[in-house]
Formats: C-alpha cells, structure tokens, sequence
C-alpha cells in the first residue's frame, strides 16, 4: 500500500541532524544460538481468553492534543543526547500533537497492579497509550480495559505481518496492535565470564554466586528453565508438575544466594555496574547495552531453546485520546519509521516492508536476525503457551510468592 509522505520528509531532515551529531544506531552483534518452533511467531497470541470485550472508545483522561505513553525502557530511537527521539520529534512536527512519553513499565505485573484499581472504577490512569506482553494484554482486554480500534483510522496498520494480524485474545485486532517481538535468554558480561554460557543451568555455576539476576516477567524466566529441563513450554502436554519443578530450580537458587535478584528493566543497570554478571534477558537490551558500554556483553538463546513474545500497544477505556493515539499508532505502522525503530532498539518488527526500507535507514542491519529474523532463527524458540485463566491466576501467585514480590 501507499505510504503517507507526510512523515517522511520530516522524519529525514530530524534524523540527518541527529545523525551529524552521533545518532546510536544499532549495529548488527550475532545471534549466538537458539531452540523451539517455527510456528512460534504464528502464534503470537499468548495468554488470555478469546473474548473482545469492548469498552467506550472515549473517556475523560487527559488533555487533548496531548498524547500520554507508558512504554519499557530503551524502546524506542533516541538520538544522542539519550533523551529525545527523532521519531517521536518528527510526529509532533507532522501532526501538531504532543507526546508525554515515559518509560514508566518496569514489568507487566507491577505496571498494572498500579493501575488496576483506577481502570475498575473507570477513572483515568494518566496514560493514553500503553505498551504490554501478549499475557497482560489479553487481560486488558478480556476484563474490557481497552478502547475499541477504528482500523480504518489506521491505514497503515495493514502493514501488520500477517502472522501478527489475528491473535487469540483479539481477533481482527481491535484493541491492540504489535508494537515489537523478541527472544528471551542468557546473556553475561564477556571480561567476567570469559568462558561463556551456553545453557540455563550454567547460571548457577559456583563462580557467579551473588552475581546472577532473572527476569521478573514469568513467561521468559520459568520457560527457560522448563526448556532447560527438557520441557517445552509451547507445548499443550505439561502442567501443574512441570511448572512447579521449574519453580523449585527459581526457588533453590534464590534461597542459595545464587540469583542476587529478580527484576524486570532494570536489570540493565546492574549489567553495566557491575553488580551481575550473568542474568536472563532480553535480546534488544543486550545489543543496545553493548553500543554503549563497548561491546561488553553477549546475548545468546540457550541451547535447550529460548522465549519469544511480543509486546502490543493499547488505549486504555478510561483514555479521551482515541482519535489522537490512532494517529499515532499509524504513523509507527509506516515501514521507514518502523525501520527507524527497529534499527535503535534491534527487536523483531511487526512492520511489512520495513526490512526494505532498512536499506535506507542502515544497510547492515538489513539481514539482522535480532530484527528480521529467518525461518531457521524462529524454529529455534518458542512462546510460552496459552493458559487457562486458572492457571494464570495460580501459576502467577506462585511465581510472585517465589521471587517475594
């Protein structure tokens, strides 16, 4: 489909000045292994149930022409100064809308525990635009948190890769839309693990006691181990039992002083301060970490497999920004802003056309595995399957109980 110029010629002159004064662009620094199922990006709706409930699609939240976007740290292209974003900077030009965007997700469970109360009694939660992983999404929208999509409002949007467009918890895609996709595994600090790791269980070697941190997000640290265990955790054939040994691996290493911590973002902090040195994590941070910090570290999918999951933008109900945020939303689903994107924070795009229009943005990183990634790389790990609301709430309260959150 067509573009619109609009963005375009902007979205160029700000990115040449923030080129001419260092703009990071991520380079490309290997995928250095993996496990799992080719069909694992197909099935990119995890969690939830089938149910779209609709909620209004307006509210009394916020100040109009003023976009409000809670989203995980290091997501989105940010030139030098490590603060402003030419993308962002070239849609406010374009549009005469403001963004207020702030990193303010630090793992799905925490951001909505801050939030839920509000969304119940459908008062504003001060944010018109969220970024949350598939699990957390579906919750959204099953228990009717989310404002209903007007697609046609979007025509970008139809750039959707097409085993993106029609997921489980939202079918036809009225109430949320990919943001980005991308691996869960090991990754360590290169001068302090000079040998590498190559598997989950090399975590807990005795030389890293103290110095090891795991994610907080469930799906990425308790589906590593059960893939370490020798279980897949796409599969439909494991329960109550598989779970709960991965969780006795969690919680042995915890009590043992082994894992110095379970965090969700800010884990990078930690990374580069020295204070881990090994951890479970995520693709994109570890490559945007290494720009930084002089290819210190690397990422690697462990060889008994590793996570993919993605995460989705959505309109709270309590939001009155509807129409602004689905400019909003269109404008990232053009491929060369996509491709901006995608070639700052090196996570899978959901953007058809966006590795052609890499060609412009940074020729290297067109057969960027971390960004387009082959049917090889996406046969080597999996999502983390669809429970039951049953087995979210129980598995959930486990792991929280577990980690002491």
């Amino acid at each position: 489909m067509t573009r619109p110029a609009t963005p375009d010629p902007v979205l160029r002159e700000l990115m040449a000045r923030a080129g001419s004064a260092g703009l990071s662009r991520r380079t490309f620094l290997g995928l250095l292994g993996a496990a799992g199922s080719a069909a694992a990006l197909a099935a990119c709706g995890t969690g939830g149930s089938t149910s779209t409930s609709s909620s209004a699609a307006t509210g009394t939240g916020g100040k109009a022409g003023t976009i409000r976007w809670a989203n995980w740290t290091l997501y989105i292209d940010l030139a030098k100064d490590g603060t402003t974003s030419p993308t962002l900077q070239a849609f406010e030009k374009s549009s005469g809308l403001k963004v207020d965007y702030r990193e303010d997700v630090e793992d799905n469970d925490t951001f909505y525990g801050k939030v839920k109360g509000q969304l119940a009694n459908g008062q504003d939660i001060g944010y018109d635009l969220v970024t949350l992983t598939d699990w957390m999404a579906a919750r959204w929208i099953r228990q009717g948190y989310t404002a209903t999509l007007d697609r046609a409002a979007m025509p970008n949007t139809q750039n959707i890769l097409a085993n993106l467009a029609n997921v489980d918890y939202d079918p036809g895609r009225t109430h949320s839309l990919t943001w980005q996709s991308g691996f869960g595994g090991i990754a360590w600090a290169k001068d302090q693990v000079p040998a590498g790791l190559g598997t989950v269980s090399d975590l807990w070697k005795p030389e890293l006691k103290g110095r090891v941190e795991v994610l907080s997000e469930m799906r990425d640290t308790i589906g590593l181990i059960m893939f370490d265990q020798g279980v897949d955790p796409a599969s439909a054939s494991w329960g109550d039992t598989e779970f709960e040994n991965a969780l006795d691996v969690l919680k042995a290493q915890i009590a043992n002083g082994q894992i110095r911590s379970v965090k969700g973002n800010s884990y990078k902090e930690d990374l580069v301060s020295g204070d881990a040195v090994a951890v479970i994590g995520w693709s994109g941070d570890i490559q945007q970490l290494n720009l930084e910090n002089d290819n210190k570290f690397t990422f690697a999918i462990p060889e008994a497999g590793g996570t993919l999951w993605s995460d989705n933008v959505m309109v709270p109900s309590t939001s009155g920004q509807v129409t602004d945020v689905q400019k909003l939303i269109d404008y990232y689903y053009d491929p060369e802003v996509a491709a901006t994107v995608a070639a700052y924070v090196n996570y899978i795009t959901p953007v058809q056309g966006a590795q052609a229009a890499m060609e412009k943005v940074d020729p290297s990183l067109v057969d960027n595995q971390l960004i387009f990634p082959s049917e090889s790389t996406l046969s080597k790990v999996a999502m983390f399957r669809t429970l039951t609301t049953d087995e979210e709430e129980k598995y959930n309260s486990q792991f929280l109980d577990a980690i002491g959150a």
